[in-house]
């Protein structure tokens, strides 16, 4: 029997792009505000250097792997010694404009009468932060008292210790195929892919449902059989 729903954040719940955008605009504003050096700067180099420096500090905590995006860009025009402003100017508007998508309120709202709602996320977007203040019965946040990232199973152990059931009566819900689907179903929960982009489902594993926005997650959570899809079928709703 499904008991519990838990939902990854970003992209998933909350619309983290133009929030990250926004951040990084203010951000060159203000650089070419305190240096003449920053007028070549450009926005598509400001977002590179998070691409830059996330592969080698994947595992870090994401205002870690932020900073040091940022003090990359400052690099660009000799701000070196800026980035603890800086930083704190593009978490500010970066949470600001944090907001759920349009689908998922009212779906909260109708899945909150018939299941636990939890919150388990590798970032930082705290929920109280981002428009979902009061939502959920629990959150997990990766790195917090040392807890590892997904796809590590100790994450998916921490939502279960979180949840207080039996990882089957748990269902991840998120966007990531290896975070929200795989690693999930290794770990005994049962999955949903939050595919809104259409993309192709990739080959060896099978949610146990997949949808294209959150307003169809009740009927397929309601759709869903008792026990876990096999690896060789999964509902589409």
């Amino acid at each position: 029997m499904l008991t519990t729903v838990v939902f990854d954040a970003d992209e998933t719940l909350l619309d983290l792009r133009p929030a990250v955008t926004g951040g990084l605009v203010a951000v060159l504003d203000e650089m070419r505000r305190r240096t003449p050096g920053a007028t070549e700067v450009t926005l598509a180099e400001l977002e590179s250097d998070w691409d830059a420096v996330f592969g080698d500090l994947s595992a870090a905590p994401v205002t870690e792997i932020r900073r040091a995006a940022l003090a990359r860009s400052l690099a660009r025009a000799g701000l070196n010694d800026e980035l603890d402003d800086i930083a704190d100017l593009f978490f500010a508007r970066r949470f600001a404009l944090t907001r759920p998508f349009p689908d998922v309120p009212a779906a909260l709202a109708t899945l909150r009468s018939r299941y636990t709602l939890g919150y388990a996320t590798n970032g930082n977007s705290r929920a109280e932060r981002c428009g979902l203040t009061g939502e959920f019965a629990f959150e997990v946040y990766a790195h917090q008292n040392g807890l590892p990232k997904k796809p590590a199973p100790e994450f998916y152990t921490a939502v279960v210790a979180a949840a207080g059931v039996p990882a089957g009566q748990i269902v991840y819900v998120g966007d990531s195929w290896e975070h929200d689907v795989v690693a999930p179903r290794r770990a005994g929960l049962r999955s949903v892919w939050l595919n809104r982009h259409g993309l192709p489902r990739p080959h060896g594993h099978t949610p146990d449902a997949e949808v294209s926005t959150v307003a169809d997650l009740p009927a397929a959570l309601a759709s869903l059989p008792a026990g876990r899809a096999d690896e060789s079928a999964g509902l589409r709703a």
